[in-house]
């Protein structure tokens, strides 16, 4: 997994990337109450505003961490926002890009420079 500063994490899965936010992000958030996701087939550009997360605590933006076309969307999320407190790097994930070119995670940290980045 690639982590960016924004506390979201990455996975790539085939030719896809699976984007969502790290344990650390919904520990902060507070209990998650509101999902709203964007359109599969939304062509997005680094540090777009994809996803709004709405907690007890506050509103925050889903940043799309590289270029890309949004392919799916976790929909159960939006049934069941707590989904993102109980497993944020799991079954949690937001949306699915397909992106033009992988090699532009490895400028993105690794599981290591992330802990260092929040410890």
């Amino acid at each position: 997994m690639k982590f960016t500063e924004e506390h979201e994490w990455l996975r790539v899965e085939d030719d896809l990337v699976v984007v969502g936010i790290t344990s650390h992000a919904a520990e902060q958030l507070g209990d998650v109450v509101f999902v709203e996701l964007p359109e599969a087939g939304t062509t997005v550009s680094k540090d777009d505003e994809v996803v709004v997360i709405e907690s007890v605590k506050a509103a925050s933006d889903i940043l799309a961490p590289v270029d890309g076309e949004i392919v799916e969307v976790n929909e159960a999320l939006v049934d069941d926002p707590g989904k993102v407190n109980e497993d944020p790097e799991g079954d949690a994930w937001f949306f699915k890009l397909k992106i033009e070119d992988l090699s532009v995670l490895d400028e993105l940290m690794d599981e290591a420079a992330y802990k260092k980045f929040v410890g």
